[in-house]
């Protein structure tokens, strides 16, 4: 496939993965976030991290399917920073709006050029936060799971691969495939018992993990029998 193909793929792929963005937007703006719109948006938020992480993994099984599909491969750069992109929402909607913090008040108080109210207010509500995620141990895994996106989105530019080295590089990366199980540990954790509203995401993770050694194990077969069929 051509670069120019390349990048207008690119494009639409990123415009495509705005259509959710404009659809909080104008949910917000209508007034349609339904009777909890903090619950709406967390929900949001955290269900698009989860389809945008499984969209990047899914980049290295489905090109591994034929050589003529090698060309995936990059987009998952773009993938995966939409989904800490999204992972970024999701903690701020935390952060911002079930924490307490006064956020309607810290815009007025910014646009008087008034810092102090605002660093008073996040004194006020973060010994609150901090026992919160003591206490609650899916915020403790989705902490762990944000802190392993935003290592992998830090270090993705090229210059930052040149420099750590292929090897240290890839091995960083390659905690992207925990960052996902953490965040459907949490999903599963947040949900009251018996809903099973998760299920499909945990069964696209564990196809998504169990297709690298299968895809692996069948390479590895096809090979010998291509040599013992030449011998």
């Amino acid at each position: 496939m051509s670069n120019r193909t390349i990048r207008i793929l690119k494009v639409l792929v990123f415009l495509a993965a705005l259509v959710p963005v404009a659809g909080i937007i104008w949910q917000f703006q209508t007034n349609n976030l339904g009777a909890d719109p903090v619950n709406t948006l967390t929900h949001e938020t955290g269900d698009w991290t989860v389809y945008m992480l499984l969209a990047s993994l899914a980049v290295t099984p489905l090109r591994r399917l034929s050589p003529t599909l090698a060309w995936l491969i990059r987009f998952r750069r773009m993938l995966g920073l939409w989904a800490f992109f999204w992972a970024t929402l999701h903690l701020l909607t935390y952060v911002l709006l079930f924490s307490g913090f006064d956020l309607p008040g810290a815009f007025t108080a910014l646009r008087a050029g008034d810092l102090h109210t605002i660093v008073a207010d996040w004194k006020a509500v973060w010994p609150t936060m901090v026992e919160d995620i003591q206490k609650r141990r899916f915020i403790q895994v989705g902490m762990l799971a944000y802190v392993i996106l935003l290592s992998l989105a830090v270090t993705s530019p090229q210059w930052v691969l040149r420099k750590m080295g292929g090897k240290s590089w890839q091995t960083l990366h390659r905690t992207v495939y925990g960052a996902a199980v953490l965040g459907i540990v949490h999903y599963w954790w947040l949900v009251k018992a018996g809903n099973r509203a998760p299920m499909k995401d945990t069964v696209v993770l564990a196809v998504m993990l169990l297709a690298r050694p299968a895809t692996k194990w069948l390479q590895e077969r096809l090979a010998t029998r291509r040599k013992l069929a030449a011998a």
